[in-house]
């Protein structure tokens, strides 16, 4: 294999199916459901071999640039970049900006495989032989998407007919289908001609140009004015906002493979989900002799095809069949697995509502480049945090307004600046913020320090900080 191929993965989506664990600021590709990994991770992991794979370009936004480049640092795996839009302007406009970014980098003859970061894939033969085949007719000069072999007539799902054979293994494109209506889904599998749109594609970056220049002109026009523009910041690439908010919104299905002479699907018999709901998870989940998927921390009595996962409180579900049981830090979901796809309308009335909006948008764990924090009571003038900071890692120099904070280590060793005095702070150990004294916590150690913050004060929001220095550049 004379040319690698340069995978970009595409991890800025926002989606709240998954809630209550997926939130508009902790999306489904960086949560772990059930298994070890995100889904994000699994994704990196699947282009870790070096012979076959150059280190992934990864497309996100400013809110997940440091869960993304954690959770790459934790496998242990090497970014090429990480680019970040500045708005969100759908794939065309994100396919373009990577597809630049290779030409740049690794040249125009360069094979691009653009990958989402949220979808369940099973790593086994048929999907090594469907990458090699649309590797053979991307260089050929092909568009190549993959096409899903269909085990139900899914109306989630977008659906591809193809068309004549074509050398390397692959089909024409006769037409894209959007989700159809179950009646057309189940007659459009009985034919044999009809795949699932797997939203994965793989080209030549010269190719996925000249069509571009072709069928979306302006899209190409302002995001190469984007790059131009793009900042290095630490190990981000910040495309210009300006030129890049100017781009059309629109996705490289509409823009491009709709229209494009080029395009071929690759059947594809891999198991595939994108796991765009609970109803998903639960069948691609690990089954006990119920039909029940479950995470750690539950207990099931008499309870059959059913999933059952807790982020908190031990959960018990006893005497129930076919039912969702979701509960994360602050909020729990209980549902008929059959109407799972109805969580959206359940997480658009919950943002409706001032009081439970707050549930659809943050976390109660959020995640920083030093590591992160858990929010784990609140009350009227405090506040309680479990704080883990990473090892090496420090958090920036600041202090704040409203609010005094008290320290108790509960794991591993803390410095900690205070005004003008620096201490070590061991196990079992405290120490106390005053009102707006200049601070600063770090890990020296070389495992994971973790302690309980409690704040107290007329104004507990997360604005009222002041960065005085930051080796993350947010002073």
């Amino acid at each position: 294999m004379d040319r690698k191929i340069i995978p970009v993965i595409m991890a800025g989506g926002r989606g709240t199916r998954l809630w209550p664990l997926s939130r508009s600021a902790s999306p489904k590709q960086f949560i772990r459901f059930i298994g070890e990994h995100t889904l994000f991770q699994s994704t990196l992991l699947r282009v870790s071999d070096r012979s076959i794979y150059e280190p992934p370009i990864v497309v996100t936004n400013d809110d997940f640039r440091f869960l993304v480049a954690e959770q790459a640092r934790e496998l242990g795996l090497e970014l090429s970049t990480i680019i970040l839009e500045p708005v969100p302007r759908n794939t065309a406009a994100a396919v373009a900006a990577a597809t630049l970014v290779v030409s740049q980098r690794y040249g125009e003859d360069s094979v691009v495989q653009i990958l989402a970061s949220d979808h369940d894939i099973a790593i086994e033969a048929q999907y090594f032989e469907a990458n090699a085949a649309a590797r053979a007719a991307a260089v050929a000069g092909r568009i190549v998407t993959f096409g899903i072999t269909p085990s139900e007539p899914a109306t989630g799902y977008g659906y591809i007919e193809v068309g004549e054979a074509l050398p390397c293994g692959v089909h024409a494109v006769r037409r894209f289908i959007e989700k159809p209506p179950l009646e057309s889904a189940i007659e459009m599998i009985a034919t044999g001609r009809f795949y699932w749109n797997s939203g994965m594609f793989m080209f030549l970056a010269s190719a996925m140009l000249a069509e571009m220049t072709e069928y979306a002109e302006e899209v190409l026009k302002v995001v190469r004015q984007a790059v131009s523009e793009a900042a290095g910041d630490l190990d981000f690439l910040r495309l210009g906002r300006e030129s890049f908010t100017r781009s059309p919104d629109i996705s490289i299905d509409y823009a491009v493979m709709e229209r494009t002479s080029r395009a071929a699907v690759v059947p594809s018999h891999f198991k595939w989900s994108d796991l765009g709901s609970w109803d998903a998870v639960w069948k691609n989940g690990l089954s006990d002799t119920n039909e029940n998927v479950a995470s750690e921390n539950t207990t099931l009595l008499n309870t059959k095809r059913s999933l059952v996962m807790t982020r908190g409180a031990h959960l018990v579900v006893n005497g129930l069949e076919d039912v969702v049981a979701i509960a994360s830090e602050d909020a729990v979901y209980v549902g008929r697995l059959e109407d799972s796809q109805d969580v959206g309308k359940v997480v658009k009335h919950l943002a409706s509502v001032p009081a439970t909006s707050g549930l659809t948008q943050v976390h109660p764990t959020a995640y920083r480049p030093w590591g992160g924090y858990t929010s784990i009571l609140s009350g009227d003038r405090f506040h309680v945090k479990r704080i883990f900071v990473l090892p090496g890692k420090m958090l920036s120099l600041q202090k704040h307004h409203h609010r005094a904070e008290h320290w108790i280590v509960v794991k591993g060793t803390a410095e900690v600046t205070v005004g003008q005095e620096v201490q070590l702070l061991r196990e079992n150990e405290s120490v106390y913020i005053p009102l707006g004294e200049v601070h600063r916590l770090s890990n020296p150690g070389k495992i994971m320090l973790e302690l309980i913050e409690v704040q107290t004060g007329s104004y507990l929001a997360e604005d009222d900080i002041i960065r005085i220095a930051d080796e993350f550049g947010r002073s």
